[in-house]
């Protein structure tokens, strides 16, 4: 079977495999597998707490609401999430004495370690997925994803 279709299926959808967000979620579904794994086995965080370690790394001192906006998870999701990293020890909560509503998350330096021993590991696979990719058709890729996460955004 030939699983590339024609330019005019993606935008004309006839089934649902022909559909954008059903073939980027079989995309992430497969490709996520192996970061899943190594998460989990090797390192003992899932990869809702991945997600969170990293943008954390990225953007110490959010509060969890904008944890939560930032992984594209709910409310309940990042707390139990957060909560199982406090536990963990990979993150900190640090209320503000001005006020006590306001709790900045950052990472331990426990996490700090294990985000910094487990993203090359994740780019690594990241790496190795593009690799079919030439670098003008990723530069490609990327440009037409910026584009379209901008699409999605302004339709919220």
């Amino acid at each position: 079977m030939n699983t590339l279709m024609p330019a005019s299926r993606l935008t004309q959808p006839q089934e649902l495999h022909d559909m954008l967000l059903f073939r980027l979620w079989r995309l992430t579904a497969s490709a996520s597998r192996p970061v899943i794994q190594m998460c989990e086995e090797e390192f003992g965080v899932t990869r809702r707490e991945w997600r969170m370690l990293a943008e954390l790394a990225s953007n110490d001192g959010m509060q969890s609401s904008q944890l939560a906006e930032q992984t594209g998870l709910d409310r309940a999701q990042t707390s139990r999430a957060v909560t199982s990293l406090v536990i963990k020890g990979f993150v900190v909560r640090e209320p503000r004495p001005s006020d006590r509503r306001e709790v900045p998350l950052r990472l331990s330096e426990k996490g700090l370690a294990l985000y910094e021993r487990l993203l090359p590991r994740v780019a690594a696979l990241n790496r190795d997925l593009v690799s079919v990719l030439s670098q003008t058709e990723a530069d490609a890729l990327d440009a037409v994803l910026r584009r379209l996460q901008a699409q999605a955004q302004s339709a919220d």
